[in-house]
């Protein structure tokens, strides 16, 4: 994704955008995963943008993600868009289940 795709979008509050990413179908023995196998797992994506944070008594908390994570995430998680034949998801922070650390 493009430094000026990024620029388009900034999402507000305690919300990230994430571009999802494949999910892997076959296992490192080379088995193939059919697509119901793993129907309600999490999904993988790569945050792309993040608010400011969320106030909490009066005081700005800043999110625990930031730019360039990798996350995983609820399959039904946040909403779909689509900017610049791009398909996005714009959540909020609490629906990440945890950062990947690579």
């Amino acid at each position: 994704m493009s430094k000026q795709m990024r620029s388009k979008i900034r999402p507000l509050s305690d919300r990230v955008v994430v571009e999802p990413q494949e999910v892997e179908t076959k296992t490192a023995g080379g088995i193939v995963i059919p697509d119901t196998a793993d129907k309600d797992k999490p999904v993988r994506g790569k945050i792309i943008a993040v608010g400011n944070g969320r106030y909490i008594e009066g005081k700005l908390q800043p999110l625990q993600v930031k730019v360039g994570d990798n996350v995983l995430f609820g399959k039904y998680a946040g909403t779909n868009i689509k900017l610049d034949a791009s398909e996005l998801l714009v959540m909020r922070e609490e629906d990440i289940m945890g950062v990947l650390e690579e």
